[in-house]
């Protein structure tokens, strides 16, 4: 899948991959590809810039942590991050009904 096709909805998956989690980078990265079945690999260019600003907007949180012995920024949710991942969600139910309705199965014809 390509990035042109995410825009407008990574915060959303960056923000469902942390939901009840701490992860690092690229752990982040490695979730998303998992939970997608490898249809989701964005490049590091693109996460890292995300979380950054996610964590300016007060979405998430990051702090320095030791992982296999190596030192990384693990991020997690805040409370205001969860409640963006609430409304997120419920705004791809509405978007994907309304698609649904035009580019699902089609209706029985009216005459």
């Amino acid at each position: 899948m390509k990035a042109d096709a995410l825009r407008g909805h990574l915060d959303g998956l960056l923000l469902a991959t942390l939901d009840g989690k701490r992860l690092h980078g690229y752990a982040i990265i490695e979730a998303l590809q998992h939970r997608s079945g490898g249809a989701v690999s964005l490049p590091t260019g693109t996460v890292y810039p995300a979380l950054r600003r996610l964590e300016r907007a007060g979405y998430v949180r990051s702090e320095w942590s030791t992982v296999g012995g190596r030192q990384r920024r693990t991020y997690s949710l805040t409370p205001s991050g969860m409640r963006t991942l609430n409304d997120e969600r419920r705004a791809w139910r509405e978007f994907t009904a309304a698609i649904d309705g035009v580019l699902g199965s089609p209706a029985a014809s009216v005459r």
